[in-house]
Formats: structure tokens, sequence, C-alpha cells
């Protein structure tokens, strides 16, 4: 089931994606009002998962364009087909590709977001600086998750107890504050809901 969470496969990695666009969606609106889009911008999704992120970012900047990617095939077809429409009009474009390697131009994006997926990245410092590098100068990047180490929630304490053999790099709330500033965001704000153990960090680079 970890690997599922981490790399859906198959009929029970698409189940699972199905079921997180809608689990999700609450945290994902929750997470992205903490941040503002322009109607233009160009915007990219780290782990878009089933796609249901993607959608509401194009929601958000009606007249850009918004990526997604994966490094999951089932991900990524998951989520091409939530965003058919959108792909078909060109206002979507979903990738497979890993984090550690982003097949993106530098400065490319106004906005990076990330929701459910940082704590799975295979190298969160090297992974943190590529989302820097594709963003523009001005642009934000928000990480979003339902989990993070010290909330005082069930399902936090007990991915923190598993997360040797899950994989997972879970982070405190000054962790997910030093992690931004060691990759040299500016105006760096991390903000939590405790009682859900939802927790967002936001960066700007300079």
């Amino acid at each position: 089931m970890k690997n599922q969470c981490k790399k859906p496969t198959g009929w029970l990695g698409r189940w699972m994606l199905r079921n997180m666009n809608s689990r999700h969606s609450k945290l994902t609106d929750w997470g992205l009002a903490h941040i503002s889009a322009g109607v233009r911008d160009t915007i990219l999704d780290v782990g878009c998962g089933g796609g249901r992120t993607v959608s509401k970012l194009a929601a958000m900047a009606p007249g850009g364009k918004v990526y997604g990617i994966d490094h999951s095939a089932d991900s990524v077809a998951t989520s091409r087909k939530t965003n058919a429409g959108l792909i078909d009009n060109g206002r979507v474009e979903i990738q497979q590709g890993s984090v550690s390697q982003l097949p993106f131009s530098d400065g490319m994006f106004d906005r990076v977001t990330a929701v459910e997926t940082h704590f799975f990245w295979p190298n969160l410092p090297h992974d943190v600086g590529e989302v820097w590098r594709v963003l523009k100068p001005g642009g934000t990047a928000i990480l979003i998750a339902e989990i993070y180490k010290g909330a005082p929630t069930a399902m936090s304490r007990l991915a923190e107890k598993y997360s040797h053999k899950s994989g997972m790099t879970l982070l405190t709330v000054d962790e997910h504050r030093q992690l931004l500033e060691n990759a040299r965001f500016s105006d760096v704000q991390v903000d939590v809901e405790a009682s859900k153990g939802w927790i967002c960090a936001m960066g700007k680079k300079p």
C-alpha cells in the first residue's frame, strides 16, 4: 500500500488516485487559498496524481496554462482523463517525469504547487532547488500536506512511526521553513491547521 501512495500503479493505484482526488479536495482548497494566481499565469503542479489540483489551478488562471508532472504512468493517464477537456483546449499539459530533474526551462512558471507529495521526493533539498530553478523571479512555490512531523493527529503520529518503512521524509514546521530558506526562497511562510494536521509552506523566488 505504501508503494501505491508513492507511485500508483495498476487497478489499485487507479482506485487510490480517484480516492485522492476526492479526499484531498478540501485540503487542496485550504492550501491554495494562501496564494493568488494571475489570470494568465503559467503554473506547474508537481506530483499531479489524479489531476484534481490541476483542474483547480486551471480555474484560478483561466487565461493561463497549467502543467502537471508525475513519475507514475498511471497517475499521468488518470490526470489526463480528469483534465481531457482542458487538454483539448490547450490549457493543460500533463507529462511523466521526476521532480529531481524537471523537464522545463529555467524561470518558466509563475507558481509551482505540490500537494501531498513532497514528503516522498527522493532528495528534498535538491528537489526543492529544482522547483526554485523553474520559477520565474517573483514566482511562488507552495507545499501542501495533511501530515507533518509533530502534528497532534493520529495520522501524523502513525506516519512518523513508520516513516523508516514508507520512505517518507516528514518535517516539522520549522524544518519546512528552513528547507525553503536554504533553497534561497524569500518571504517564507508556514501555516498549519493543527487540529487536522494540515500544513502549507510557501516561499517566493527573489
